[in-house]
């Protein structure tokens, strides 16, 4: 399998939340059944909050600030808006190794490696979820990741914070993490450029899957609405 045999498309614009997800849905059962190409999806949301699988309702400080969502993937609260970058990654882990926790490394790795060729130093942190930038005083949550495989194909992906309003994240806990705050591109001096984001994910995306296909250790659900666990991370599996 090619990059040639993977849609990767780039919205324009805002796209609702809840079409989004009925289409991302509609998509995995179509990549299922062997009707439709996988899919990388880019696109921005307006302002809302989406609640995973692990939610809690303590977490949501600010009701009614703005619609939120029940998102059905794995993780916390989530905030989604203008200035930030987010990515549906729907691939056939069938055809990839079954391996859940590869396939979650090698996305916190494609971030990483991305925000390196823009100049931001970005981790993984032992303990909690999401990819980390800066230190002490300065460290901060520069993207999240979140979530579902149902029945080997992946749903949701990740949200990296370019140039969102970050006042925004203060209605939630974000991810549940309520000792370290958020940051952007832009607040790290990074710029605003959504474009360079994009381009920098396609560039580093043959190098995640090549990741996938390496194999590695198999990691089985034991049933339908299974939750499979590794560390503080949490995966929506069905």
């Amino acid at each position: 399998m090619t990059l040639d045999d993977i849609e990767w498309r780039v919205s324009p614009g805002l796209t609702d939340y809840a079409a989004a997800l009925t289409e991302m849905e509609a998509r995995a059962a179509a990549i299922r059944d062997g009707n439709a190409r996988e899919l990388v999806w880019l696109l921005e949301h307006p302002p809302l909050y989406t609640a995973g699988t692990s939610a809690q309702p303590g977490e949501l400080l600010a009701p009614g600030r703005f619609p939120v969502h029940v998102a059905g993937r794995g993780g916390r609260y989530t905030y989604h808006g203008p200035g930030q970058r987010v990515g549906y990654v729907l691939l056939d882990l069938e055809a990839r190794g079954r391996d859940i926790r590869r396939f979650v490394h090698g996305l916190e790795g494609w971030l990483i490696d991305s925000l390196a060729d823009l100049g931001v130093e970005a981790r993984r942190e032992p303990g909690r979820i999401g990819i980390w930038t800066g230190r002490g005083a300065e460290e901060a949550k520069i993207a999240a990741i979140g979530v579902r495989v149902r029945r080997w194909v992946t749903l949701h992906g990740f949200a990296v914070n370019v140039d969102p309003e970050l006042s925004h994240f203060a209605g939630i806990v974000p991810c549940g993490v309520a000792d370290h705050g958020v940051t952007s591109l832009a607040e790290l001096g990074w710029g605003t450029d959504m474009s360079a984001l994009d381009a920098a994910l396609l560039t580093r995306f043959p190098s995640f899957l090549q990741g996938l296909a390496a194999g590695g250790a198999r990691l089985v659900a034991n049933s339908t609405k299974s939750l499979e666990q590794s560390g503080s991370r949490r995966y929506n599996v069905t």
